[in-house]
């Protein structure tokens, strides 16, 4: 009995002695590693220019377009003064889309994850948008005369090109920086108004005798106009590589005035960027 007692004990202790020392070695197979995948960090501070191509929209308010040239055209008629003709017709608003292209530049500066800079950019769309109306009427004047008229009014905008100066503000984590802009616009286009006025002067409503006539078109060629305007929008910069990175971003601008003619733009695009 004794010797088999002898045995088992020996048992144990032989299988015991390997299980402590697997137990002291602890590889951390079940826990896993004790340290943190290191993330990808860039640096976005410097120069940097690149090129973008997206798609625009064109909205043109075309307001009081016209009606600078039929005043012209009435100035002194009495149907003028007791009417306003020159205010007669309203022309609608149109729209317009298309592509985009152009470039940019800018200079980041980056205080830990904040990222701050200036850009200015340039956009070139060649878009036109048109609107048109006309309106005939019949008035009895005060002196006893009666006027029939027609006035028709065509007005078109193109939107030739545009540029903007904006600051610059986002966040980096990893590779991403979203980012939000604002700032001032410059933009050219060229800008058309055309009418045509005809009227009839008649002594009684029976139009039997005509005592005067009208025929005259007004307006003409295209102008060439400049306004400012402001920015705004935002977007996201993805690094490829610690000097190269991609973009896509929305921007919107709203011009003052060209003339008679007032643009709104909205634009979303893409871009490929190389920092120095």
């Amino acid at each position: 009995m004794r010797t088999l007692i002898g045995f088992l004990v020996a048992g144990l202790a032989a299988f015991g002695a390997p299980a402590a020392q697997a137990a002291d070695l602890d590889y951390g197979v079940l826990r896993g590693a004790e340290y943190d995948t290191p993330v990808q960090t860039v640096d976005w501070t410097g120069v940097y220019v690149g090129g973008h191509g997206g798609y625009t929209g064109t909205s043109v308010g075309f307001g009081n377009a016209g009606r600078s040239e039929i005043a012209q055209i009435v100035r002194g008629l009495r149907v003028e003064a007791e009417y306003g003709v020159s205010g007669s017709n309203r022309l609608r608003s149109k729209n317009g889309r298309g592509g985009s292209f152009g470039g940019f530049a800018g200079y980041n500066m980056q205080f830990d994850d904040t990222v701050v800079g200036i850009e200015v950019d340039y956009t070139s769309l060649n878009q036109s948008v048109a609107s048109s109306d006309s309106l005939g009427r019949n008035v009895t004047l005060s002196n006893g005369l009666y006027d029939s008229f027609a006035i028709a009014t065509r007005s078109s905008a193109k939107m030739i090109d545009y540029g903007t100066i904006r600051a610059r503000g986002g966040f980096a984590f990893g590779p991403f920086m979203p980012f939000a802009t604002a700032g001032i616009a410059f933009g050219r286009a060229e800008v058309r108004n055309q009418v045509q006025v005809s009227l009839r002067e008649y002594t009684d409503n029976t139009r039997t005798t005509l005592v005067g006539a009208l025929d005259q078109s007004g307006g003409g060629g295209a102008k060439e106009k400049y306004a400012l305007g402001f920015a705004a929008g935002g977007g996201i910069d993805y690094a490829i590589t610690s000097n190269v990175f991609l973009r896509a971003e929305y921007q919107y601008i709203q011009f003052a005035d060209f003339g008679d003619q007032k643009v709104h733009l909205n634009t979303v695009r893409g871009a490929l960027g190389v920092k120095f």
